[in-house]
This record gives C-alpha cells, structure tokens and sequence, in this order.
C-alpha cells in the first residue's frame, strides 16, 4: 500500500509543477512601458542656450527658426482600450500612481511603466495633456509624489499665481537674434481667492490608435509615442507667428495660450491627437 502511494504521488507532483510553469508563462497581469519620443519632425530634440551649436532648429510654417532650452509636460488620466472595446483605466485618480512629468532634460522620464496591466490585448491608448480640473488642486496632502515632482526646483511645474499645474512649460529662443521664446500652458481661474471658478481649460484628451495591438503576457510591450513640437507653432489647428505680443507668458494672454494648447493637444471635438502619435508597438 504505502509504495502505490508513492506512485500516486509522482503524477500529482507532475501536475502541480505543470500548472505552476503554465502560471508563469501566462501572468494574469504585467506591465506596459511608455516612452515618449519628443521631436521636430522626424528629428528627436536635442536642448540649448541661445548660441547653443547642438540644439535642435525647426523651422516653423511661417519660417520662423526656434529651439528650445527647455521641455517639460504633464500626462495623466490614463486609459488603456482592449481589442473587444473594453476601457481599463490606470490609476485616473490618484496623480501619484498614475500621473508623470516628462522632462526633456531627464532621460529617464521619457519612460513611464505602467503595472499590473491585466493579460490580453489592447487597440487604443487615452491620455490627458495635463490634469483634469477635479483633480488640478496642487492638493499636496492628497498626492505628495507628484505635487514634489511637479515642483521640484528643476521642474516648477506649479503656477506661482494660481491653483493648479503647469501643463506644458516651454523654454527656448526664436529668429536669428535668439529672441526669448517662453510657453508655459495650463488652465486658468476666475474670480477672487476662495472663490475661483474655472476660466480657460487647457486640459487636452488624446486618443490615440495603435498600429498593432499591445499584447500583454510574458512579455512587457513597449509603446513609442511621439510628441511632434513642430505643432506647437504649425499646428493643424493654428499656424502661429511669434512675436512681442506672444512669446512670453508675461504678454500672452489666456486667448493666445489657447492657440498653442489647440495645436500641442487638439482642439477637443476635431484633433483629439494634436501633436502625438504612435510610432511603433514592440511586443
């Protein structure tokens, strides 16, 4: 008796182990990996000071040249669009799981993980350019990763007048003579402290389609996005000329903000795209 005990056994153990590889090979759940890819046109940009001889140069539609000293924007409210139609949203309220600042200057910021994405696979990715206004508080208390990243020295992803994120700040120089270029966007408010309403809202919704589905199994797909800065002065929306009444924040008004927020994130009914776009999937 006690040896065909050991011979049930054997096949039991066999089982087990079998299963367990089988679990391991088809996790329920694993991670996606985003990585923006920021360019003029095809070319990804490289930063500079005004004399800089390695920064990038575009050249816009109304042949304007420019480049940039600095980039930075924030990408929130994530949303992942399986094959059958099914939305998974990751972390779309708590900005400290599931928001990011992408900083030119920081390589290691083009790249943002995504965890515990269920397995299967996935046509569409949403995101916002920005954050969205319930959750656009610089709430420090609620979400102190992010309201520290957002405002760390080398960031300054904070209005200093107002409540809420910088969405986009952009730095840089334009024409021949180096003038100063200086974009910073983000939503605005109306009113007196304690008692502000929302007055412009530049938070953009993109959706994006990808070119092939990001299937999520063993392995951890990787989804290139490119974010095309050429858009920011020939948009599909505007094309817009620089000059003393727009270039800086300390002159543009909320009117002229709007045309480069239309341009970088769509206008929100006929660009849902704006500047980006899905280079490759590697699955």
């Amino acid at each position: 008796m006690k040896k065909l005990k050991n011979y049930l056994l054997l096949p039991a153990c066999s089982l087990a182990f079998f299963i367990s590889c089988n679990n391991d090979d088809n996790p329920v759940a694993n991670n996606i990996t985003l990585h923006f890819n920021n360019t003029f046109k095809e070319k990804t940009i490289q930063l500079g000071d005004a004399t800089s001889s390695t920064a990038t140069v575009n050249t816009s539609a109304e042949g304007q040249v420019h480049h940039f000293s600095e980039l930075k924007y924030v990408i929130s409210n994530i949303r992942l669009i399986k094959a059958d139609g099914a939305e998974f949203p990751y972390n779309v309220n708590d900005l400290d799981k599931g928001a990011t600042v992408i900083n030119q200057a920081k390589p290691q910021t083009l790249d943002y993980v995504l965890t515990n994405i269920p397995a299967g696979e996935y046509k569409q990715i949403k995101f916002g350019l920005g954050v969205k206004s319930e959750l656009n508080t610089l709430d420090q208390v609620r979400f102190p990763n992010f309201y520290a990243e957002a405002g760390a020295n080398d960031t300054k992803m904070h209005w200093e007048w107002g409540t809420g994120y910088r969405f986009t700040k952009i730095e840089g120089f334009y024409d021949t003579d180096h003038k100063e270029l200086s974009i910073h966007t983000g939503s605005t408010v109306e009113g007196e402290e304690g008692a502000y309403t929302q007055g412009v809202d530049a938070y953009r919704e993109i959706t994006l389609t990808l070119p092939n589905n990001a299937v999520v199994s063993s392995n951890v797909p990787k989804i290139t996005i490119k974010a095309d800065f050429d858009k920011l002065l020939s948009g599909k929306t505007n094309t817009i000329e620089l000059g003393a009444g727009n270039a800086t924040p300390s002159v543009h008004t909320a009117a002229n903000m709007v045309l480069f927020v239309d341009n970088l994130g769509g206008d929100g009914s006929s660009d849902l795209t704006g500047m980006f776009s899905v280079k490759s999937v590697e699955n």
